[in-house]
């Protein structure tokens, strides 16, 4: 069922989407993702692309441009009180929207490369940045000040997320290694190693006492976030597993990869509780929504599907980008899905119950 599309945050696409070399590809974490986008963005030039679906009369768009540098945007993150929304591109530009609006608030600039994953904290005002520079930035979300820089990894940083009290932050790399930092003083607590290939999400448990990563290596491990020690690995995907995410209450943990499926584990014993099969490519982001009862993918195939965690069944697919979707991220109340995409637009998704 294709549902409405609420709001259109969207940049001309004029900046063509290529790295300097294949060198350049195997340094940063572009197997699962900046790689799959560069191939997506080559199909495009040589087939014509898919046209969004008309409006119906159920369906109604309006459409907001975001000025300066357009990009294609790689990751999106609502705010806890979901009045803002942070976007990671690949021009190393963070932006932070009004989401009534459609308005630029901010523009954070001080990464020297791609941006590849934003975090807004549970609590406070502070945006976590995640880039192929190697660093984590941490920022005042409100005054667009940078508070400070966290260095150690030697690859591309992938995946970043912030602790349910925001005094922790997990970090992935290219390096093969889950990084935990005090998101107070800015300073590294351990380094989590177990992953044989670059780690492409990571995501701290509701309650902060686990984190769960996801790797190029198809494996998702499950780690004692107050010690780092390695408690489960999920075997299952087939090739690269992209994206991770625990559920509200902790119980479930949802997966995402490049076999076209996601995976929904427990997430005490490690069983598969279910496989989720709808895309058609490569699925690069999932998440939950806020009560649980849903999950969010999206993928190389362009599609934004919703479906019930419970059952597995697909309930709303929605069709408008262009390119390959990369990040997703529910509002707090779960009435509206941002998706962002390499076609340099992020959308606002209305995915109330039908």
């Amino acid at each position: 069922m294709i549902r409405k599309e609420r709001n259109l945050f969207q940049q001309d696409a004029t900046t063509d989407f290529r790295p300097e070399s294949a060198k350049e590809f195997t340094m940063h974490r572009l197997s699962v993702m900046l790689f799959i986008c560069l191939a997506g963005c080559q199909q495009q030039a040589e087939t014509p692309p898919q046209q969004a679906a008309p409006p119906s009369e159920e369906s109604s768009q309006e459409t907001f441009t975001l000025e300066d540098q357009p990009a294609p945007v790689l990751s999106v993150s609502f705010s806890p009180d979901g009045t803002q929304l942070a976007s990671g591109s690949f021009d190393h530009t963070i932006k932070l929207w009004n989401v009534a609006t459609g308005q630029e608030m901010l523009s954070l600039e001080k990464h020297t490369g791609p941006v590849l994953s934003v975090s807004f904290s549970p609590v406070g005002r502070r945006l976590a940045s995640a880039s192929v520079d190697e660093t984590v930035k941490v920022w005042d979300s409100v005054q667009g000040q940078e508070l400070f820089t966290l260095k150690g990894h030697t690859a591309s940083v992938s995946s970043v997320h912030f602790s349910a009290d925001g005094r922790r932050l997990v970090s992935a790399s290219v390096d093969e290694t889950v990084k935990v930092w005090d998101s107070v003083q800015g300073q590294e607590l351990f380094t989590l190693k177990g992953h044989t290939a670059s780690v492409s999400s990571v995501h701290f448990s509701p309650d902060g006492t686990r984190l769960a990563s996801a790797g190029d290596d198809t494996m998702v491990k499950i780690w004692d976030a107050l010690t780092g020690q390695q408690t489960l690995t999920f075997k299952g995907h087939t090739d690269f597993a992209s994206s991770v995410c625990f559920s509200p209450d902790g119980t479930w943990v949802a997966s995402a990869g490049r076999d076209k499926t996601v995976k929904v584990w427990d997430s005490v014993t490690g069983k598969e509780r279910l496989t989720l099969k709808g895309h058609t490519d490569f699925v690069l982001s999932v998440c939950f929504s806020p009560d649980g009862t849903r999950l969010a993918s999206a993928g190389f195939d362009r599609m934004v599907k919703v479906w019930d965690s419970a059952t597995g069944e697909e309930r709303l697919t929605f069709k408008g980008h262009t390119k390959p979707v990369i990040s997703l991220s529910f509002s707090p109340d779960g009435t509206r899905l941002a998706s962002a995409s390499v076609d340099e637009t992020v959308r606002m998704w209305d995915v109330l119950p039908p």
